[in-house]
């Protein structure tokens, strides 16, 4: 409850706000994997997963160009490390978060992982699973569904992949000149 609220009823605005406050502080913590991930020349995508406490469990950035292997999305790399971690597969009661909206596969293994939910910044207009091209947690067919929320830190999640691709893009033209 807030020191302001005498009524005895709960302070439901103040517990929304502490929650976005902390999905705001676990993004930002994603968003420094993506910069590892821009360091080595990948597509600065990152992610981080707490458990069902709210303990950091394991983080990941995009691998796929370092690693010659085209799962290695920080969303994956992740989940590997989670898992193994916890030394099962599943993961009840957790949270990812990643800074662009996942992809069918990612989104896929994020299910079969039996998180709890998955919050990403930016959504990914041609790729994404969560709402952007298709939306596979609204699969009544499916056997587990993951509560999501999109547009955590949305504009700067999408700046930081922008200017990434700028820059790529401005490298690319002075290489040609």
């Amino acid at each position: 409850m807030s020191a302001e609220n005498t009524s005895g009823a709960a302070a439901l605005p103040d517990a929304v706000a502490a929650a976005s406050l902390t999905d705001a502080a676990r993004m930002r913590r994603a968003m420094a994997q993506a910069a590892e991930a821009a360091a080595r020349g990948e597509v600065p995508v990152g992610a981080l997963i707490v458990d069902a406490e709210g303990n950091e469990i394991a983080v990941g950035g995009n691998r796929v160009i370092g690693d010659s292997d085209p799962s290695a999305h920080a969303e994956i790399v992740a989940l590997r490390l989670a898992a193994a971690g916890v030394g099962n597969y599943r993961l009840p009661g957790a949270t990812l978060y990643v800074t662009l909206e996942p992809c069918a596969m990612c989104m896929g293994a994020m299910m079969h992982a039996r998180l709890a939910r998955v919050v990403f910044g930016a959504t990914d207009p041609k790729t994404g699973a969560c709402g952007s091209v298709l939306d596979l947690s609204a699969y009544k067919v499916l056997n587990h569904h993951t509560a999501v929320q999109g547009g955590v830190l949305a504009q700067e999640c999408g700046e930081q992949l922008r200017a990434f691709f700028r820059e790529r893009r401005l490298l690319k033209k002075t290489q040609q000149e």
